[in-house]
């Protein structure tokens, strides 16, 4: 049975899912990339609500993204989450790559969110 890319992704994330759960004392931060985005939320699985997130398509961010390429974007998105968790009160986080390779633009994500203070 032939599959593509996002079909084999489906199921890498739902491997991981069954690992892994975000909780009120440390959350999960989930990552969703598409060709031209980056996206990032902070969720608690316990209540099932988001309480922060970042993307490359956030208003407070689109002007500092002009000419950069999509690794420094992420890095941009990771830093603006982290502070987003900060404030919302969360210094760890169970990180998701979401079934994508821990690499590129997921890992300048992971990186960026350490910089800006959270702990992975």
């Amino acid at each position: 049975m032939a599959t593509n890319g996002n079909d084999a992704r489906k199921r890498r994330q739902r491997r991981i899912r069954m690992k892994i759960s975000g909780t009120a004392e440390r959350p999960r931060l989930n990552v969703f990339r598409s060709l031209h985005h980056i996206y990032a939320q902070v969720i608690d699985d316990t209540t099932g609500h988001t309480l922060a997130s970042a993307s490359t398509v956030d208003k407070e961010v689109a002007g500092q993204l002009a000419g950069k390429k999509k690794q420094e974007q992420a890095t941009l998105v990771g830093k603006l989450v982290a502070q987003r968790a900060l404030d919302a009160g969360i210094q760890e986080v169970v990180f998701d790559r979401g079934g994508y390779l821990y690499h590129g633009r997921i890992k300048a994500l992971a990186d960026g969110a350490r910089e800006g203070g959270l702990k992975l």
